[in-house]
Parts: structure tokens; sequence; C-alpha cells
């Protein structure tokens, strides 16, 4: 049986750079959303105009959410299975990268699921003018399948929103462990344990 093996620091920078521009577009998408976006809706006069024209917005934007969530993930388990293999990390590393594990498969999951979520509410009224008060809130003229289904919504934004946050945290943090411990000592630090075993 034939092993392929392939490494290439090209291949990690680009895994690693598609990973922070994903984090990035995440979070700046919600921010903007939530920040700026959402609320700005109000001035619109007609509330199925205000619907209609927020499915649209994140229609259209869902391309590019569904690349920045392929980037995180693409990159991590990348990196999982090369440089942030357990054996090639400190017992610190290897807490921060669990950590990591579990952020990014919450900005998936919270992002996978708003997704789902976000077609469906498109999809209870033509052309997804669902009557809207402002970019968060339904209308009193919703019906309460559309006041729940955008209450989950909301909630899944602020949760992708949380999660992502925490994740460039987190990796701002490995990035300066790796900066105070960079590869030569790393490896001078891997051949002092084993010549203590």
């Amino acid at each position: 049986m034939v092993r392929v093996h392939f490494e290439s620091d090209t291949l990690s920078a680009i895994g690693r750079a598609w990973h922070d521009v994903g984090v990035g577009t995440i979070v700046g998408a919600n921010l903007f959303a939530q920040v700026g976006w959402h609320p700005a809706l109000s001035e619109v006069s007609d509330e199925r105009e205000r619907g209609k024209v927020t499915n649209k917005a994140w229609r259209r934007y869902g391309v590019v959410n569904a690349l920045a969530l392929t980037g995180i993930l693409a990159g991590w388990l990348g990196a999982r299975a090369h440089e942030a293999k357990p054996d090639k990390l400190t017992p610190r590393e290897r807490r921060i990268a669990l950590g990591k594990d579990v952020l990014t498969g919450a900005v998936a999951a919270t992002g996978i699921a708003a997704g789902v979520t976000g077609m469906r509410f498109n999809e209870m009224a033509e052309d997804g003018a669902v009557p809207l008060s402002d970019g968060d809130h339904p209308s009193g003229r919703a019906n309460e399948k559309q006041a729940r289904t955008k209450r989950t919504l909301n909630f899944l934004g602020k949760a992708n929103l949380a999660s992502a946050l925490s994740l460039g945290l987190l990796q701002a943090g490995m990035a300066q462990v790796n900066y105070r411990r960079p590869p030569l000592k790393r490896a001078r630090d891997a051949h002092r344990c084993a010549s203590l075993v």
C-alpha cells in the first residue's frame, strides 16, 4: 500500500489565510447586520419591502458565508492533520487546540443552521416579503410561524457572531504562543523531551 504524504508551507499559508479571512468575514457580516443594516431598515416605509430586501441581501451574501465557513473548516482541519497534530503540541497548545476544535464546530454548526433557517424564512412569503418592523423584528402582521422563525434566526446569528469572535480571540492566542515558541525552539524542546524518556 502506497502512502501519499504531502506537505507544503505555501498550502499551509493559504489555508491559514483562508481560515482567518473566513473568521473576519463572518464576524464582519454579523456585526454589520446587527449594528447597521437591520436597525436602518426601519427607515424603509413598507414592512413587506423590509422583509423582501433583508431576505434578498442575505440570499446574495449566503455564497460569501459558505466560502467563509469552508475556509474556516478547511484551514483548521488541514492544520490538525499536520502541524497541529497532538503529538506536535505542548500540553498548553493541546488545550488551546481543543478549544479551537470546539469553537470551529460551534461556528460551523450555527452558521449552517442560520443558513438553513434563513432559506426557510425567505420561503415563508412571496419574494421573501415577510412583514418586518426592522431587520431583526417581525411586524404585527407577521404570522406566528414567521415570527418564531425570525426569533430563531436572530438567536443563531448572535450565537454565530459570539462563536466566531471567540474563535478569532483564540486564534490570536495561538499565534502569540507560536511567536513565543518558534519552530527552532520547538524542535529543541521536543529533542530534550525525547532524551529524557
